[in-house]
């Protein structure tokens, strides 16, 4: 890892393992979220019960759910249509150009957004340079696209590496101390 690769600031088996409450408690105002293996399989067409669930939550909370995804528009909008969600398809994580554009042009405040997603040189790496916290999740199911297996050979030695350095810190240490 470049000295200029951020820790993620938690770590959590899966989003949906998450207290929504705790989003709130870290002042989270925009909660970025990949969509791929992290909401849902990469076959999903629909959103699953438990986001959905989520998204509402995160509404009553007052947080805004949008998913940024490499995907191509045609698998990421009709998910994120059903699930009433802002979108960017195409993201080009971990290059932060795009996600950038959208955070400026929407007035966001950097330390009220969240970046969430289960690869760390991809979803991991983009917060990194966008300057926002971001929490690493476990793969949501086993099967994942091509192109994702082969980050998945980097991604690995990477975890396991700060695994060993118990540089993983779970969400729920962050939420007790916060």
């Amino acid at each position: 890892m470049s000295n200029k690769f951020k820790l993620p600031y938690a770590h959590a088996t899966n989003i949906y393992d998450i207290d929504p409450n705790f989003f709130k408690k870290e002042g989270i105002k925009v909660l970025l979220c990949d969509l791929d293996n992290t909401l849902d399989s990469y076959k999903a067409l629909l959103p699953r019960k438990e986001a959905q669930d989520l998204k509402d939550q995160l509404d009553e909370l007052g947080i805004k759910l949008v998913i940024i995804s490499n995907n191509r528009p045609k698998r990421v909008e009709p998910y994120a249509k059903a699930l009433g969600v802002t979108y960017i398809p195409k993201a080009g994580k971990p290059f932060k150009k795009k996600i950038s554009r959208f955070l400026k042009e929407n007035c966001y405040n950097l330390d009220e957004v969240m970046l969430i997603g289960d690869q760390l040189l991809t979803d991991i790496k983009c917060a990194s340079r966008l300057k926002i916290k971001s929490i690493l999740l476990e793969k949501l199911v086993e099967e994942d696209q091509w192109t994702t297996r082969i980050n998945r050979l980097f991604d690995r030695p990477l975890r396991r590496r700060l695994r060993r350095k118990n540089a993983l810190v779970d969400w729920r240490k962050r939420y007790e101390h916060s």
